[in-house]
């Protein structure tokens, strides 16, 4: 028990404070503390709303949560052979296919962000995470051993002591501009409004995104009439983005779009939105990590700020246990800024480019023309829909490598002689592995000094083109080195450390 201008203060110790408990942050203490740390969730809601946000998990963010076993019940099976394809839109144009292995989980799962808060919350409660709701993060202090964030909530004051801090608190993010990180802005030029609302009329609004000369409706509602509508107006910012928005607002914007009234009734839920973007300059500032929109906010077209917020997460939390259980190299947790940055601008350029597509400017028709004829083609749906569902994300090495995996995300694959069939069943324990080829009578010798990090299995089959023999695969999935790539002793000590 300390004081803090002469209000007690209840101290607590964690390995890892994480501030937001939103999907991202629930996800990180649900995989952090099944690593075994000690992990606390500062959250300032006092329960998961089910306010309306995104819905949908894409193909590589299914993939890797399946790989931490959280949606097992989702996984495809090794055995499969070929490719599981859903239909997509790109700026609101159909005709886009997403395509992922057929040996993998589905390409789209519809989950809502409730939902899967919810989800994470239970699995990092029952691993051993603490969690404190309706608590505030008023202060945030880092020395050079720990962090110490001051939480304000109704009961009184805690001051919670960690190792790391982890901001994981959205757009408005408190341990962002607590802790004066730096970001590269584009300002506001489109307004949006979304209801989760009842429509009186069904013939009223076109099912899907829909254009007219005065901007873009999508809709969605089920044979009651209860559903979604967003309405896209780009002529310019909201004027006054902080005033609440009302059914008679959203009423009158839908039927300016459209040409006819839009009625509308018993809304649940009502807001505002807008193009505005941010990309922090460094994911990190020595102790102190930032996730998901705390990190990085873009317009939400494609659904892929959540996905890219959870991708975050996986990525952080395994290379953040291993450091605090001491089995890392020294300057891992650098990659995690060095692989997700990129990631986050890639995601903010190609919702720009979208947005520039969706301006409902004539003189764009003739190319939103031309999209529409280029999206089905195969090399194309390939190449965008690899870009909206993440799969195009790699870990390059900073040269070439002989294999040409390094750095790629090996799809799934059945196991022999193991306990678990697959490579997605044996990576959700959370170790690295050392797979071998079927064809291949040892490992080498240069990855026994890290046994105490490696987990060896042996594929099924020989391994998939340009691994000659072996392969080590990170935690993640993604390919840390493979046969053909140089000095795997170099790679291991880089990555894990010295040898035991």
């Amino acid at each position: 028990m300390s004081r803090t201008k002469g209000v007690a203060v209840l101290e607590r110790h964690a390995e890892v404070v994480i501030v937001g408990g939103g999907p991202v942050g629930m996800l990180l203490a649900a995989d952090l503390a099944a690593y075994g740390l000690d992990v606390c969730v500062v959250e300032a809601k006092p329960c998961t709303t089910d306010e309306p946000r995104a819905g949908t998990l894409h193909a590589r963010t299914v993939q890797s949560l399946a790989r931490r076993g959280f949606m097992r019940g989702e996984a495809g099976g090794a055995e499969r052979t070929g490719l599981s394809r859903e239909p997509f839109h790109f700026a609101g144009l159909p005709g886009l296919s997403i395509t992922a292995p057929a040996t993998e989980p589905p390409v789209l799962v519809k989950c809502p962000q409730a939902d899967l808060e919810r989800r994470f919350e239970a699995a990092a409660r029952r691993r051993g995470a603490v969690v404190l709701r309706d608590s505030e993060a008023v202060r945030v202090t880092q020395g050079p051993d720990g962090v110490e964030v001051l939480v304000q909530t109704g009961r009184g004051a805690h001051q919670v002591r960690a190792e790391y801090l982890i901001g994981a608190d959205g757009a408005r993010s408190a341990v962002r501009e607590l802790s004066g990180f730096t970001a590269d802005t584009r300002p506001a030029t489109v307004s949006a409004l979304m209801g989760q609302v009842r429509l009186m009329d069904p013939a009223a609004l076109t099912p899907g995104w829909h254009r007219t000369e005065r901007g873009w409706t999508a809709a969605k509602f089920d044979a009651q009439g209860y559903g979604r509508l967003m309405t896209l107006d780009c002529r310019g910012p909201h004027p006054d983005r902080g005033r609440p928005l009302t059914l008679e607002e959203l009423a009158a914007e839908g039927a300016r779009i459209v040409g006819h009234p839009v009625p509308l009734a018993e809304p649940a839920h009502l807001s505002r939105f807008n193009d505005f973007s941010r990309l922090v300059g460094n994911y990190r500032q020595d102790r102190i990590f930032l996730a998901g929109d705390s990190a990085h906010v873009h317009f939400p077209v494609g659904g892929q700020g959540l996905n890219t917020g959870l991708l975050d997460a996986l990525n952080l939390a395994w290379k953040l246990a291993y450091v605090l259980r001491g089995t890392a190299g020294k300057d891992l947790l650098d990659t995690y800024c060095q692989e997700r940055r990129p990631a986050g601008q890639r995601v903010i350029d190609n919702t720009r480019a979208q947005l520039a597509l969706m301006r409902p400017d004539p003189q764009l028709d003739p190319l939103r023309l031309l999209m529409a004829e280029l999206l089905p083609l195969p090399d194309v749906s390939t190449h965008l829909g690899g870009m909206l569902s993440a799969q195009d994300t790699s870990y390059a090495a900073a040269a070439p490598t002989g294999s040409g995996w390094q750095g790629q995300f090996l799809p799934n694959l059945a196991l022999a002689g193991q306990e678990e069939t697959d490579l997605v069943g044996l990576l959700a324990r959370g170790r690295a592995v050392l797979l071998l080829g079927s064809d291949t009578a040892r490992g080498p010798g240069a990855a026994r000094g890290w046994a105490h990090v490696l987990r060896t299995a042996r594929a099924a089959a020989r391994l998939p083109g340009g691994i000659m023999d072996s392969a080590v695969i990170r935690p993640d999935g993604y390919v840390l080195w493979a046969s053909g790539d140089g000095e795997l002793e170099e790679v291991l000590r880089q990555w894990f450390g010295d040898p035991r």
